[in-house]
């Protein structure tokens, strides 16, 4: 596809999307498609996805595996459930294995070239796919994603730590309904807001506006205005191009309150979101089951949709300007977003938008 295509398939979905809720046209957002990877945990052995769509994609092989799983895990990984994929990024996939004395016990697979410090040193499968791509861009598995692991002979294995029991596993990716998009009033006090189908529904208010860009790894590997990670405990939004540094987090005020965010109390590169009622760690549909990577530019799925649908994005308002593309902001830039006043999060789609029931 050329640039030009490429821009304006990505600008009609967003057009479509912002329309739903303006009473413009009658776009609505169908029903994604399920797919399955398999990786078949030997050195050497094949990483596939197998979907309707697509049929069998072979995206890459083996280059080690773990010879432990990795405990205590990442705080926030006590917030999702054994068995399940626990954070999906650009470099790096998290499976939660189980939760041991209020803590996650995780195994990671990892991108070639890179080292996620969440991942520890021995419990991680390498690959050889590149970061941004593949199982980290466009076949991405959503947080809750189940895995079940396999024995010899193909037989389903029960809950363990030890990774070499198994000769493969499988990660069930099965799209659930999600908002079009969340909106963030960015002040103290603003409005998140979830637009659905039915309306909008206020999930939550601002405890602290971002303001500033930071040096969060990985962000290197996506684009402006793209997800980098998303956690039980983090949504995570790169500001800066590839190849380049920069970015910021949304995280939900049961993490920000854990002591190793205490910084995110100072400093400008963290949006605190502090739930209506109940709690967001690890809930739908901001920190669990809504947003991936999704396909770099040089990558494809099975139709301009699907490619183009499945990119989670997300644009901002400049002092109350019109929406327009996430400002660049690379390094650490302690007011390079200061600007913003809203904040909309499209969530990921694989099919058509369809015009609703007689509808001209």
């Amino acid at each position: 596809m050329t640039g030009t295509f490429r821009k304006a398939a990505a600008v009609f979905v967003l057009l479509c999307l912002s329309s739903i809720v303006n009473g413009e046209t009658a776009c609505a957002l169908a029903g994604g498609d399920s797919y399955r990877i398999v990786l078949e945990a030997f050195p050497g052995g094949s990483i596939t996805v197998h979907s309707e769509r697509a049929g069998v994609v072979r995206l890459g092989k083996v280059l080690s595996v773990p010879s432990s799983t990795r405990w205590p895990a990442f705080t926030a990984s006590r917030w999702g459930n054994p068995g399940t994929v626990v954070a999906t990024a650009v470099n790096a996939l998290h499976i939660l294995v189980d939760i041991e004395k209020g803590r996650g016990r995780t195994v990671s697979i990892l991108p070639k070239e890179t080292f996620a410090p969440a991942s520890g040193e021995t419990a991680f499968f390498l690959t050889d796919i590149p970061p941004g791509l593949g199982i980290f861009g466009a076949w991405a598995p959503t947080v809750g994603s189940r895995v079940i692991w396999r024995k010899a002979g193909n037989h389903p294995g029960e809950k363990t730590t030890s990774i070499q029991a198994f000769q493969s596993f499988e990660i069930m990716v099965t799209p659930e309904e999600t908002p079009y998009y969340v909106e963030i009033e960015n002040r103290p006090g603003g409005r998140i807001t979830a637009w659905t189908g039915s309306g909008p529904i206020v999930l939550g208010r601002v405890a602290r506006p971002v303001a500033g860009s930071g040096r969060f790894g990985g962000t290197q590997f996506q684009e402006v205005g793209r997800i980098r990670a998303n956690h039980p405990g983090v949504i995570d939004v790169s500001t800066s191009p590839e190849g380049i540094v920069g970015g910021f987090q949304i995280l939900p005020l049961e993490h920000a309150a854990s002591p190793e965010m205490s910084s995110a109390w100072k400093l400008s590169q963290w949006l605190v979101a502090a739930p209506k009622s109940g709690g967001f760690v690890g809930r739908k549909p901001l920190f669990s089951s809504g947003f991936v990577p999704g396909p770099s530019k040089e990558e494809k799925l099975w139709d301009v949709w699907s490619t183009y649908g499945r990119r989670s994005l997300v644009l901002a308002r400049i002092l109350g300007g019109p929406w327009q593309w996430m400002p660049e902001a690379t390094g650490r830039n302690d007011t390079a977003l200061k600007g913003i006043t809203h904040l909309r999060l499209y969530f990921p789609f694989t099919e058509e938008p369809q015009k609703a029931a007689g509808s001209n």
